[in-house]
Parts: C-alpha cells; structure tokens; sequence
C-alpha cells in the first residue's frame, strides 16, 4: 500500500535557491524530491510527512517545512509496528529529523 498525506502539509522548496547539492534527495524518507539535471525538483509532495529532514540538510535554505503531525504519525508507526526505528531516521536507526 502506497501510504499519501493530505496534501495540508507545509513543504515549501525555492528552486531559485538550489545549487545542486542533492542533500534533500538523500535525507529525504519518501522520495519527495529527485534531481533534474543540476537542480533537486519535488516529484510527489503528497508522500511528505513533514519530517524535516530535507530542510535541516539544506545548507541555502531552499526548503522550508514545519515539522508537523505527519512526522509525529511516521514515528508511532514505525516505533509501534515492525520497522522498530523512524522512518525519518537512517538505516543505523539514527537521526534527529523529527
């Protein structure tokens, strides 16, 4: 099952403000964003569970997003269900994005 937010969530990405770097595309738990070219693109917003992964990684402020109940129901799902870490977290189980 292919789990989507509301689409209520708060991400916001200045492409103006992007250099490349690709961060967002590595930290980010549910492929929110990919790289086109030289620049990180969002490619399905309604995946975002306001982790605030991408933003904390991002170095020239290009995103922006207020970590909210999304992030919140991420951690309680994978806590409480069969991943026993969050999601937002590394594969060491590592992290602070939430």
């Amino acid at each position: 099952m292919e789990l989507k937010y509301l689409g209520l969530n708060t991400l916001e990405y200045d492409a103006k403000k992007c250099t490349g770097c690709g961060m967002c595309v590595i930290v980010c738990p549910h492929r929110i964003f990919q790289m086109n070219g030289k620049k990180a693109v969002t490619v399905s917003k309604v995946k975002c569970i306001e982790c605030g992964a991408c933003a904390k990684n991002c170095a020239f402020n290009a995103i922006r997003v207020d970590a909210g109940p999304g992030c919140a129901a991420a951690v309680l799902a994978s806590t409480w269900g069969r991943n026993k870490k969050a999601v937002c977290c590394d594969d060491n189980g590592k992290g602070n994005c939430c």
